[in-house]
């Protein structure tokens, strides 16, 4: 079981809320509006609200805000995210979709380490699971997979273990770099959705062969 900080208040930080708790896990909700924050946690049931840019009480804070604030609010917390790890779940898409708003040798997930400070850890992971999908879970006995990636270690799995915990299937794709391409597979499933598949009920995973 762990202890979670959700820094956001739309369809990710609700459907990552609902299936941390329903897993026993301890959430907190924190959001700049305080009142849809409480009303948040209230529709989740037993979450608590958190205060901003104080420190977080869950040793794993999920960064669920858009891309383009996300370092924003880490800077902003500063010192207060010592020592945690950081869960990045965004995708730095440019609004045409033609490519990202991130330097070429970059990644949001790498800009947002920038970002925090020395001693917390980012990790990658969620960015390739639309949110009404994490919300269903896994159908048809097929697992949800989760494909993440970070610098430290022990980071990672203490991330592997919190989605295997909500039922999900953690896949570690190695360091921090490789965020780059699970945000293109994030794109990826945008040009999916608006070409052929032409909505967002899909998942992208791992079939093991033999």
């Amino acid at each position: 079981m762990s202890n979670i900080s959700i820094i956001g208040l739309g369809n990710v930080a609700r459907a990552l809320g609902a299936r941390a708790l329903a897993a026993g896990n301890a959430v907190e909700i924190i959001g700049r509006d305080s009142a849809k924050a409480k009303e948040l946690a209230a529709a989740l049931g037993g979450a608590t609200v958190g205060t901003v840019g104080t420190a977080p009480a869950g040793d794993v804070v999920v960064l669920a805000v858009p891309y383009a604030g996300a370092a924003a609010v880490v800077r902003e917390y500063g010192d207060a995210l010592r020592g945690k790890i950081i869960v990045d779940v965004t995708n730095p898409v440019a609004s045409d979709l033609q490519g990202f708003v991130v330097p070429d040798d970059s990644s949001g997930a790498q800009e947002i380490a920038k970002a925090a400070p020395d001693d917390a850890h980012v990790v990658k992971a969620f960015n390739t699971v639309f949110s009404h999908v994490l919300a269903a879970g896994p159908a048809e006995d097929r697992p949800l997979d989760v494909f993440i990636a970070g610098d430290d270690a022990q980071a990672k799995a203490r991330v592997s273990e919190f989605v295997e915990n909500l039922g999900l299937r953690p896949w570690d794709t190695g360091a921090l770099f490789m965020a780059r391409a699970l945000e293109n597979v994030g794109l990826l499933e945008l040009g999916l959705m608006n070409h052929s598949v032409k909505h967002t009920n899909f998942s992208l995973g791992i079939s093991l062969l033999g």
